[in-house]
């Protein structure tokens, strides 16, 4: 039972991604144990998962496929398709990949037809990438890219639905240059997930404590204790595993 219980946890080593595209891909994760993503944002394990944008007529979805970085919460890449389509789930990636210029120790995604197809499966193998995929009828396996969805779609001009596929283009790409060059995440430590994934935020980090210091010194009453700025995870994961008591 142990054993089992481990192989169905799952999270980020050294370096996942996590992908988003259509409802059905982000849920629970079969094959592997979990793993961590460390401060190494380039090789981070990445999440893939889509969801679907209403159209401007019943019945019309676009397919909204996006890549984030478990560990920085960057967004390497994203598309929006008219259709969800095996090929251009691969080609996807592959462009992601190629851009970032290093591949992920590991993708997880839903298991939606496009994710777990052979062409993905085939680039993923000979680019040495770990699958992972979440578990059947888990809803919340990929949390990362399920919070990240539930942030696009509750934005308060978030449209009931896009007149055209250039309309949802637009939208989705004002929300991604915001949420990876000017949100800051309260996971990780009031950072954007840019100045993460790209390595500035230690040097914030230290501006930060400097201001700090210079205030305690200044106003040393103000404070209980000397302050310190957030400290950003080591770790990031999908399904820490628990463990379990040595005999």
């Amino acid at each position: 039972m142990a054993r089992h219980r481990r192989n169905r946890s799952r999270i980020a080593s050294g370096n996942p991604w996590s992908a988003g595209c259509a409802e059905t891909r982000t849920s629970g994760a079969e094959g592997g144990p979990g793993r961590r993503a460390r401060s190494n944002p380039g090789t981070a394990p990445r999440s893939d998962p889509y969801t679907k944008l209403r159209g401007p007529g019943r019945g019309i979805f676009y397919q909204l496929y996006v890549l984030i970085d478990i560990y920085s919460r960057f967004n390497p890449s994203w598309i929006i398709s008219p259709v969800e389509d095996s090929q251009l789930a691969t080609d996807f990636i592959a462009e992601a990949i190629d851009r970032n210029g290093t591949a992920p120790h590991t993708v997880h995604a839903d298991r939606g037809t496009s994710m777990t197809s052979k062409p993905v499966s085939a680039l993923l193998a000979d680019l040495g990438v770990t699958r992972s995929h979440s578990r059947p009828h888990v809803s919340n396996d990929n949390p990362y890219s399920e919070a990240q969805f539930k942030t696009l779609k509750y934005l308060p001009e978030f449209p009931a639905s896009f007149a055209s596929l250039a309309h949802a283009r637009q939208f989705c790409a004002d929300f991604f240059h915001q949420y990876n060059y000017i949100h800051r995440h309260s996971g990780i430590a009031w950072h954007t997930p840019a100045s993460v994934h790209f390595g500035t935020s230690g040097a914030i980090d230290q501006a930060r404590q400097n201001t700090l210091t210079a205030a305690w010194h200044a106003h040393p009453g103000r404070f209980s204790r000397r302050p310190h700025p957030p400290v950003t995870p080591a770790q990031s994961w999908i399904n820490q595993p628990v463990l379990q008591p040595t005999e």
